[in-house]
Protein backbone atom coordinates (compact mmCIF):
# COMPACT_ATOMS: atom_id res chain seq x y z
CA UNK A 1 0.00 0.00 0.00
CA UNK A 2 0.84 4.04 -0.53
CA UNK A 3 0.83 6.04 2.67
CA UNK A 4 -0.86 9.31 1.18
CA UNK A 5 -0.93 11.90 3.77
CA UNK A 6 -1.04 9.28 6.79
CA UNK A 7 -4.26 7.30 5.05
CA UNK A 8 -2.62 4.11 3.06
CA UNK A 9 -4.60 3.40 -0.31
CA UNK A 10 -3.41 0.30 -2.32
CA UNK A 11 -1.33 -0.36 -4.92
CA UNK A 12 -3.74 -1.57 -7.07
CA UNK A 13 -6.26 1.54 -6.70
CA UNK A 14 -3.72 4.07 -7.16
CA UNK A 15 -2.51 2.20 -10.88
CA UNK A 16 -5.96 1.91 -11.74
CA UNK A 17 -6.94 5.48 -10.86
CA UNK A 18 -3.88 6.77 -12.79
CA UNK A 19 -4.92 4.55 -15.93
CA UNK A 20 -8.36 5.99 -15.21
CA UNK A 21 -7.20 9.50 -15.69
CA UNK A 22 -5.09 8.90 -18.67
CA UNK A 23 -8.28 7.16 -20.72
CA UNK A 24 -10.51 10.23 -19.44
CA UNK A 25 -8.03 12.19 -21.28
CA UNK A 26 -7.96 10.55 -24.31
CA UNK A 27 -11.71 9.83 -24.42
CA UNK A 28 -11.69 13.75 -23.76
CA UNK A 29 -9.62 14.26 -27.05
CA UNK A 30 -11.14 11.71 -29.22
CA UNK A 31 -14.45 13.14 -28.84
CA UNK A 32 -13.42 16.39 -29.59
CA UNK A 33 -11.52 14.83 -32.74
CA UNK A 34 -14.55 13.43 -33.92
CA UNK A 35 -16.44 16.47 -33.44
CA UNK A 36 -14.04 18.95 -35.68
CA UNK A 37 -14.04 16.21 -38.26
CA UNK A 38 -17.92 16.19 -38.31
CA UNK A 39 -18.10 19.99 -38.73
CA UNK A 40 -15.44 20.07 -40.67
CA UNK A 41 -13.44 22.84 -38.62
CA UNK A 42 -9.69 23.34 -37.42
CA UNK A 43 -8.72 21.18 -35.39
CA UNK A 44 -6.35 23.58 -33.25
CA UNK A 45 -3.15 22.52 -31.24
CA UNK A 46 -3.92 19.75 -28.68
CA UNK A 47 -2.23 22.52 -26.05
CA UNK A 48 -5.33 24.88 -26.47
CA UNK A 49 -7.60 22.43 -24.98
CA UNK A 50 -5.59 21.14 -22.77
CA UNK A 51 -6.94 22.26 -19.75
CA UNK A 52 -10.71 21.30 -20.97
CA UNK A 53 -9.35 17.63 -20.92
CA UNK A 54 -7.62 18.24 -17.34
CA UNK A 55 -11.01 19.69 -16.27
CA UNK A 56 -13.16 16.45 -18.02
CA UNK A 57 -10.70 14.11 -16.31
CA UNK A 58 -10.61 15.71 -12.75
CA UNK A 59 -14.59 16.16 -12.68
CA UNK A 60 -14.94 12.74 -13.97
CA UNK A 61 -12.64 11.21 -11.16
CA UNK A 62 -13.84 13.00 -8.50
CA UNK A 63 -17.52 12.06 -9.29
CA UNK A 64 -16.30 8.24 -9.35
CA UNK A 65 -14.42 8.42 -5.79
CA UNK A 66 -17.58 10.01 -4.58
CA UNK A 67 -19.94 6.99 -5.45
CA UNK A 68 -17.49 3.97 -4.81
CA UNK A 69 -16.16 3.28 -7.84
CA UNK A 70 -12.62 2.63 -6.16
CA UNK A 71 -14.55 0.58 -3.73
CA UNK A 72 -13.82 -3.20 -3.08
CA UNK A 73 -17.12 -4.41 -4.44
CA UNK A 74 -16.30 -2.30 -7.38
CA UNK A 75 -13.46 -3.69 -7.84
CA UNK A 76 -14.13 -7.59 -7.66
CA UNK A 77 -17.40 -7.05 -9.83
CA UNK A 78 -17.30 -5.95 -13.31
CA UNK A 79 -21.44 -5.54 -13.30
CA UNK A 80 -21.31 -3.32 -9.86
CA UNK A 81 -18.19 -1.15 -11.58
CA UNK A 82 -20.00 -0.55 -14.55
CA UNK A 83 -23.12 0.71 -13.01
CA UNK A 84 -20.87 2.91 -10.51
CA UNK A 85 -19.20 4.08 -13.49
CA UNK A 86 -22.13 4.64 -15.19
CA UNK A 87 -23.90 7.00 -12.35
CA UNK A 88 -20.27 9.12 -11.93
CA UNK A 89 -19.81 9.80 -15.32
CA UNK A 90 -23.77 10.71 -15.68
CA UNK A 91 -23.15 13.19 -12.42
CA UNK A 92 -19.94 14.55 -13.78
CA UNK A 93 -21.25 15.45 -17.33
CA UNK A 94 -24.13 16.78 -15.49
CA UNK A 95 -21.58 18.98 -12.94
CA UNK A 96 -19.46 20.43 -16.04
CA UNK A 97 -22.85 21.32 -18.00
CA UNK A 98 -23.74 23.48 -15.25
CA UNK A 99 -20.00 24.93 -14.74
CA UNK A 100 -19.83 25.60 -18.04
CA UNK A 101 -23.05 27.33 -18.09
CA UNK A 102 -22.54 29.50 -14.48
CA UNK A 103 -19.25 30.60 -15.71
CA UNK A 104 -20.42 31.17 -19.40
CA UNK A 105 -18.01 29.11 -20.97
CA UNK A 106 -17.60 27.12 -24.42
CA UNK A 107 -15.03 24.82 -22.83
CA UNK A 108 -17.37 21.79 -22.42
CA UNK A 109 -19.82 20.97 -25.52
CA UNK A 110 -22.73 19.51 -25.07
CA UNK A 111 -21.71 17.41 -28.28
CA UNK A 112 -18.30 16.52 -27.30
CA UNK A 113 -19.76 15.80 -23.46
CA UNK A 114 -21.64 13.29 -25.24
CA UNK A 115 -19.58 11.42 -27.06
CA UNK A 116 -17.03 11.62 -24.22
CA UNK A 117 -19.43 9.99 -22.05
CA UNK A 118 -19.72 7.11 -24.30
CA UNK A 119 -16.14 6.74 -25.03
CA UNK A 120 -15.27 6.83 -21.48
CA UNK A 121 -18.02 4.78 -19.73
CA UNK A 122 -16.45 2.09 -22.94
CA UNK A 123 -12.71 2.90 -22.26
CA UNK A 124 -12.84 2.57 -18.64
CA UNK A 125 -14.98 -1.13 -18.47
CA UNK A 126 -12.02 -2.23 -20.73
CA UNK A 127 -9.93 -0.82 -18.24
CA UNK A 128 -11.79 -2.89 -15.57
CA UNK A 129 -10.89 -6.13 -17.68
CA UNK A 130 -7.41 -6.05 -18.40
CA UNK A 131 -6.06 -3.65 -15.83
CA UNK A 132 -8.25 -4.96 -12.74
CA UNK A 133 -8.29 -8.25 -14.16
CA UNK A 134 -4.18 -8.51 -13.44
CA UNK A 135 -4.73 -6.37 -10.11
CA UNK A 136 -6.45 -9.80 -9.04
CA UNK A 137 -3.79 -12.16 -9.25
CA UNK A 138 -0.89 -12.78 -6.74
CA UNK A 139 1.52 -11.60 -9.21
CA UNK A 140 -0.22 -8.04 -8.49
CA UNK A 141 -0.27 -9.00 -4.38
CA UNK A 142 2.08 -8.00 -1.84
CA UNK A 143 3.69 -11.71 -0.43
CA UNK A 144 4.05 -11.68 3.26
CA UNK A 145 5.35 -14.44 5.44
CA UNK A 146 3.56 -14.92 8.80
CA UNK A 147 5.44 -15.46 12.02
CA UNK A 148 3.16 -17.56 14.16
CA UNK A 149 0.42 -20.24 13.93
CA UNK A 150 -2.09 -19.07 16.25
CA UNK A 151 -5.84 -17.53 16.47
CA UNK A 152 -3.92 -14.24 15.54
CA UNK A 153 -2.27 -15.83 12.09
CA UNK A 154 -5.71 -17.63 11.30
CA UNK A 155 -7.37 -13.78 11.28
CA UNK A 156 -4.72 -12.36 8.55
CA UNK A 157 -5.51 -16.11 6.69
CA UNK A 158 -8.94 -15.02 6.24
CA UNK A 159 -8.11 -11.44 5.64
CA UNK A 160 -5.89 -12.71 2.68
CA UNK A 161 -8.29 -14.94 1.10
CA UNK A 162 -10.68 -12.05 0.17
CA UNK A 163 -10.36 -11.23 -3.25
CA UNK A 164 -10.05 -7.62 -2.70
CA UNK A 165 -6.90 -8.29 -0.42
CA UNK A 166 -3.78 -6.71 -1.32
CA UNK A 167 -1.39 -9.21 -0.25
CA UNK A 168 -1.08 -13.42 -0.07
CA UNK A 169 0.60 -15.14 3.02
CA UNK A 170 3.25 -17.37 1.56
CA UNK A 171 4.00 -19.04 4.39
CA UNK A 172 3.38 -19.30 8.16
CA UNK A 173 6.44 -20.07 10.81
CA UNK A 174 5.57 -21.60 14.12
CA UNK A 175 7.10 -19.70 16.82
CA UNK A 176 6.12 -21.53 20.06
CA UNK A 177 6.15 -25.70 21.03
CA UNK A 178 2.08 -25.18 21.19
CA UNK A 179 -0.85 -27.14 19.13
CA UNK A 180 -0.90 -24.64 15.75
CA UNK A 181 -4.43 -23.47 14.73
CA UNK A 182 -2.78 -23.01 11.08
CA UNK A 183 -1.84 -26.55 10.15
CA UNK A 184 0.45 -26.44 7.57
CA UNK A 185 2.36 -24.13 9.50
CA UNK A 186 6.38 -25.09 9.60
CA UNK A 187 8.34 -25.12 13.03
CA UNK A 188 10.70 -22.36 13.68
CA UNK A 189 13.62 -25.33 14.09
CA UNK A 190 13.09 -26.61 10.86
CA UNK A 191 14.33 -23.64 9.29
CA UNK A 192 18.04 -23.06 9.46
CA UNK A 193 18.25 -19.40 7.83
CA UNK A 194 15.16 -17.63 8.46
CA UNK A 195 16.38 -14.69 6.17
CA UNK A 196 17.56 -17.04 3.27
CA UNK A 197 14.36 -18.80 3.57
CA UNK A 198 12.23 -15.05 2.86
CA UNK A 199 14.69 -14.26 0.43
CA UNK A 200 13.90 -17.46 -1.27
CA UNK A 201 10.23 -16.93 -0.61
CA UNK A 202 10.33 -13.60 -2.28
CA UNK A 203 8.83 -12.13 0.74
CA UNK A 204 8.02 -8.79 0.73
CA UNK A 205 7.00 -8.33 4.29
CA UNK A 206 6.75 -10.25 7.23
CA UNK A 207 4.23 -9.45 9.86
CA UNK A 208 4.23 -10.54 13.65
CA UNK A 209 1.46 -12.92 14.62
CA UNK A 210 2.76 -14.24 17.94
CA UNK A 211 -0.05 -14.41 20.48
CA UNK A 212 2.58 -14.52 23.63
CA UNK A 213 5.70 -12.27 22.20
CA UNK A 214 7.52 -12.63 25.57
CA UNK A 215 10.47 -15.42 24.98
CA UNK A 216 9.41 -15.69 21.32
CA UNK A 217 10.35 -12.34 19.54
CA UNK A 218 12.94 -13.42 17.27
CA UNK A 219 15.42 -10.11 17.71
CA UNK A 220 18.58 -11.11 15.88
CA UNK A 221 15.97 -12.63 12.71
CA UNK A 222 14.73 -10.25 12.01
CA UNK A 223 17.00 -7.41 12.52
CA UNK A 224 18.56 -9.36 9.34
CA UNK A 225 15.46 -9.21 7.58
CA UNK A 226 15.14 -6.07 8.22
CA UNK A 227 18.75 -4.77 6.88
CA UNK A 228 17.72 -7.02 4.31
CA UNK A 229 15.17 -4.82 3.12
CA UNK A 230 12.16 -6.51 3.91
CA UNK A 231 9.23 -4.71 5.92
CA UNK A 232 8.77 -5.78 9.06
CA UNK A 233 5.39 -5.24 10.61
CA UNK A 234 3.29 -5.83 13.65
CA UNK A 235 0.04 -7.42 13.92
CA UNK A 236 -2.01 -4.18 15.23
CA UNK A 237 -0.50 -1.97 12.73
CA UNK A 238 -0.77 -4.44 9.57
CA UNK A 239 -4.64 -5.06 10.34
CA UNK A 240 -4.62 -0.85 11.13
CA UNK A 241 -3.65 -0.43 7.29
CA UNK A 242 -5.32 -3.20 5.81
CA UNK A 243 -8.77 -2.84 6.90
CA UNK A 244 -8.93 0.80 7.85
CA UNK A 245 -9.73 0.38 11.35
CA UNK A 246 -7.74 -0.09 14.77
CA UNK A 247 -8.57 -3.37 16.20
CA UNK A 248 -9.80 -3.32 19.56
CA UNK A 249 -8.70 -7.37 20.05
CA UNK A 250 -5.18 -6.80 20.03
CA UNK A 251 -4.19 -3.04 20.62
CA UNK A 252 -2.95 -2.12 23.97
CA UNK A 253 -2.38 1.36 25.44
CA UNK A 254 1.60 0.58 25.01
CA UNK A 255 0.45 0.42 20.71
CA UNK A 256 -1.59 3.54 20.46
CA UNK A 257 1.15 5.85 22.80
CA UNK A 258 3.88 4.46 20.68
CA UNK A 259 2.15 3.95 16.53
CA UNK A 260 2.50 6.72 14.65
CA UNK A 261 -0.73 8.48 14.90
CA UNK A 262 -2.66 11.40 17.23
CA UNK A 263 -0.34 14.01 15.77
CA UNK A 264 -0.53 17.23 18.17
CA UNK A 265 1.28 19.33 14.66
CA UNK A 266 -2.27 20.07 13.91
CA UNK A 267 -2.78 24.17 14.24
CA UNK A 268 -2.49 24.86 10.63
CA UNK A 269 -4.67 21.22 9.80
CA UNK A 270 -7.12 22.38 12.65
CA UNK A 271 -7.50 25.93 11.09
CA UNK A 272 -8.34 25.00 7.77
CA UNK A 273 -10.99 22.50 8.92
CA UNK A 274 -12.86 25.54 10.95
CA UNK A 275 -12.59 27.78 8.06
CA UNK A 276 -13.92 24.54 5.63
CA UNK A 277 -16.48 24.44 8.34
CA UNK A 278 -18.08 27.64 8.65
CA UNK A 279 -18.05 28.29 4.77
CA UNK A 280 -19.56 25.14 3.97
CA UNK A 281 -22.36 25.18 6.84
CA UNK A 282 -23.22 28.65 5.81
CA UNK A 283 -23.60 28.04 1.93
CA UNK A 284 -24.74 24.73 2.82
CA UNK A 285 -28.03 26.41 5.33
CA UNK A 286 -28.49 29.27 2.56
CA UNK A 287 -28.90 26.50 -0.34
CA UNK A 288 -30.73 23.68 1.42
CA UNK A 289 -33.06 26.33 3.42
CA UNK A 290 -36.10 25.71 1.09
CA UNK A 291 -35.92 22.08 1.14
CA UNK A 292 -35.42 22.35 5.21
CA UNK A 293 -39.06 24.04 5.28
CA UNK A 294 -40.41 22.65 2.63
CA UNK A 295 -40.01 18.81 4.83
CA UNK A 296 -40.61 20.75 8.30
CA UNK A 297 -44.09 21.56 7.18
CA UNK A 298 -44.32 17.98 5.68
CA UNK A 299 -43.12 16.85 8.99
CA UNK A 300 -45.66 19.03 10.63
CA UNK A 301 -49.09 17.13 8.55
CA UNK A 302 -47.78 14.13 8.32
CA UNK A 303 -47.57 13.60 12.28
CA UNK A 304 -48.33 15.70 15.33
CA UNK A 305 -45.80 17.47 17.22
CA UNK A 306 -42.89 20.12 16.17
CA UNK A 307 -40.92 19.60 13.04
CA UNK A 308 -37.78 20.09 14.50
CA UNK A 309 -36.67 18.07 17.99
CA UNK A 310 -33.49 19.00 19.95
CA UNK A 311 -31.49 15.77 21.60
CA UNK A 312 -28.49 15.92 23.98
CA UNK A 313 -25.37 14.64 22.58
CA UNK A 314 -21.42 14.42 23.69
CA UNK A 315 -18.96 16.59 21.83
CA UNK A 316 -15.58 17.22 21.67
CA UNK A 317 -13.60 16.26 25.49
CA UNK A 318 -17.10 15.19 26.59
CA UNK A 319 -18.94 18.36 26.25
CA UNK A 320 -22.83 18.26 25.91
CA UNK A 321 -24.88 20.29 23.45
CA UNK A 322 -27.67 20.61 21.66
CA UNK A 323 -28.06 19.11 18.16
CA UNK A 324 -30.87 19.80 16.04
CA UNK A 325 -32.41 17.67 12.91
CA UNK A 326 -35.93 17.46 11.41
CA UNK A 327 -38.35 15.30 13.48
CA UNK A 328 -38.37 11.70 11.88
CA UNK A 329 -40.38 9.28 14.74
CA UNK A 330 -43.07 10.20 16.60
CA UNK A 331 -43.37 12.50 19.92
CA UNK A 332 -43.72 9.87 22.14
CA UNK A 333 -40.83 7.42 20.96
CA UNK A 334 -38.69 6.81 23.55
CA UNK A 335 -41.78 7.69 26.64
CA UNK A 336 -40.21 4.83 27.96
CA UNK A 337 -36.54 5.71 27.72
CA UNK A 338 -33.78 6.10 25.43
CA UNK A 339 -33.82 2.97 23.06
CA UNK A 340 -31.37 2.08 19.93
CA UNK A 341 -33.01 2.55 16.93
CA UNK A 342 -34.20 -0.40 14.78
CA UNK A 343 -34.44 -1.76 11.40
CA UNK A 344 -38.53 -0.64 10.27
CA UNK A 345 -38.66 1.30 13.54
CA UNK A 346 -41.99 1.33 14.10
CA UNK A 347 -41.37 4.84 15.95
CA UNK A 348 -40.44 6.52 12.81
CA UNK A 349 -43.48 8.11 10.50
CA UNK A 350 -43.97 8.05 6.63
CA UNK A 351 -42.30 10.94 6.69
CA UNK A 352 -39.33 10.29 8.67
CA UNK A 353 -38.71 7.02 6.64
CA UNK A 354 -37.73 9.05 3.58
CA UNK A 355 -35.96 12.14 4.96
CA UNK A 356 -33.80 9.61 7.15
CA UNK A 357 -33.35 7.46 3.82
CA UNK A 358 -32.28 10.84 1.87
CA UNK A 359 -30.31 12.43 5.18
CA UNK A 360 -32.60 15.64 4.34
CA UNK A 361 -32.87 15.23 8.28
CA UNK A 362 -29.31 15.56 9.38
CA UNK A 363 -29.53 19.24 7.26
CA UNK A 364 -29.86 21.42 10.24
CA UNK A 365 -27.18 20.06 11.94
CA UNK A 366 -25.04 22.44 9.55
CA UNK A 367 -26.17 25.18 12.40
CA UNK A 368 -24.47 22.84 15.00
CA UNK A 369 -21.64 22.85 12.34
CA UNK A 370 -21.73 26.94 11.85
CA UNK A 371 -21.12 27.55 15.67
CA UNK A 372 -18.58 25.23 16.09
CA UNK A 373 -20.42 22.44 18.21
CA UNK A 374 -19.76 20.01 15.44
CA UNK A 375 -17.92 19.73 12.62
CA UNK A 376 -18.34 18.13 8.93
CA UNK A 377 -16.34 15.32 9.15
CA UNK A 378 -15.62 13.50 12.88
CA UNK A 379 -17.37 10.60 14.62
CA UNK A 380 -21.17 10.58 15.27
CA UNK A 381 -21.86 12.39 18.52
CA UNK A 382 -23.81 9.90 20.66
CA UNK A 383 -26.44 10.40 23.28
CA UNK A 384 -25.48 10.69 26.72
CA UNK A 385 -27.82 7.81 28.37
CA UNK A 386 -25.41 5.20 26.29
CA UNK A 387 -22.10 7.14 26.17
CA UNK A 388 -21.80 6.16 29.82
CA UNK A 389 -23.00 2.15 29.26
CA UNK A 390 -20.50 2.37 26.42
CA UNK A 391 -17.79 3.97 28.00
CA UNK A 392 -17.98 0.79 30.46
CA UNK A 393 -18.30 -1.68 27.88
CA UNK A 394 -15.51 -0.77 25.09
CA UNK A 395 -12.29 0.01 25.35
CA UNK A 396 -10.70 3.55 24.30
CA UNK A 397 -14.14 4.57 23.96
CA UNK A 398 -13.53 7.69 25.47
CA UNK A 399 -10.56 8.52 23.18
CA UNK A 400 -13.38 9.44 20.23
CA UNK A 401 -14.56 11.88 22.26
CA UNK A 402 -10.92 13.77 21.35
CA UNK A 403 -11.69 15.45 18.37
CA UNK A 404 -14.93 17.03 17.18
CA UNK A 405 -18.13 14.92 16.19
CA UNK A 406 -19.30 15.32 12.09
CA UNK A 407 -22.65 15.28 10.65
CA UNK A 408 -20.57 12.08 8.18
CA UNK A 409 -17.24 10.50 9.27
CA UNK A 410 -14.96 7.34 8.33
CA UNK A 411 -17.21 4.83 10.27
CA UNK A 412 -20.61 6.10 8.49
CA UNK A 413 -18.84 5.46 4.79
CA UNK A 414 -17.28 1.78 6.13
CA UNK A 415 -19.66 0.34 8.16
CA UNK A 416 -23.40 -0.35 7.97
CA UNK A 417 -26.09 1.55 10.12
CA UNK A 418 -26.63 -0.24 13.42
CA UNK A 419 -27.60 0.07 16.81
CA UNK A 420 -26.01 -2.05 19.31
CA UNK A 421 -22.64 -2.54 21.75
CA UNK A 422 -21.67 -4.59 19.34
CA UNK A 423 -22.14 -2.32 16.12
CA UNK A 424 -20.57 0.46 18.32
CA UNK A 425 -17.61 -1.19 19.40
CA UNK A 426 -17.57 -1.80 15.40
CA UNK A 427 -17.96 2.01 14.59
CA UNK A 428 -15.47 2.59 17.63
CA UNK A 429 -12.42 1.14 15.37
CA UNK A 430 -12.88 3.18 12.54
CA UNK A 431 -13.28 6.43 14.88
CA UNK A 432 -10.27 5.68 16.54
CA UNK A 433 -8.85 4.81 13.10
CA UNK A 434 -9.65 8.94 11.92
CA UNK A 435 -9.08 10.44 15.49
CA UNK A 436 -5.51 8.98 14.86
CA UNK A 437 -4.64 9.61 11.46
CA UNK A 438 -6.79 12.67 10.81
CA UNK A 439 -5.83 15.01 8.09
CA UNK A 440 -7.50 17.43 5.73
CA UNK A 441 -6.85 14.66 2.71
CA UNK A 442 -8.98 11.69 4.86
CA UNK A 443 -11.64 14.64 5.33
CA UNK A 444 -11.91 15.26 1.62
CA UNK A 445 -12.20 11.54 0.99
CA UNK A 446 -15.00 10.92 3.20
CA UNK A 447 -16.80 13.84 2.48
CA UNK A 448 -16.75 12.80 -1.28
CA UNK A 449 -17.51 8.62 -0.66
CA UNK A 450 -20.80 10.53 1.73
CA UNK A 451 -22.32 10.96 -1.63
CA UNK A 452 -22.09 7.02 -2.21
CA UNK A 453 -23.46 6.53 1.18
CA UNK A 454 -26.54 9.13 -0.11
CA UNK A 455 -27.23 7.76 -3.12
CA UNK A 456 -26.97 3.80 -2.40
CA UNK A 457 -28.78 4.46 1.07
CA UNK A 458 -25.97 2.41 2.68
CA UNK A 459 -26.78 2.68 6.45
CA UNK A 460 -29.29 4.62 6.59
CA UNK A 461 -32.01 3.54 8.99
Amino acid sequence: MIRLFKHYIPHAVILLWLVDLILLVGASELSWRIRISQIGSDLGLIEDRAWSHAGFAAMMATAMISVGVYGTDSLRSLRFAAARLLVAISLGVIALSFLDFVLASEKFWRSTLAYSMALALLLLILNRLVIGGLLGTAAFRRRVLVLGAGNRAQRLRVLGDKPESGFVIVGYIGMSESQPVVEEAIPRSAIHNLNRYVENLGVSEVVLALEERRNALPLKDLLRVKTAGVHVNEFSSFLERETGRVDLDTVNPSWLIFSDGFSSGRMFSSAAKRVFDVTASAALLIVTLPVILLFALLVKLDSKGPAFFRQKRVGLFGQNFDVIKLRSMRTDAEADGAKWASKDDPRVTRIGKFIRKVRIDELPQAWSVLKGEMSFVGPRPERPEFVADLEDQLPYYAERHMVKPGITGWAQINYPYGASIEDSRHKLEYDLYYAKNYTPFLDLLIILQTLRVVLWHEGAR
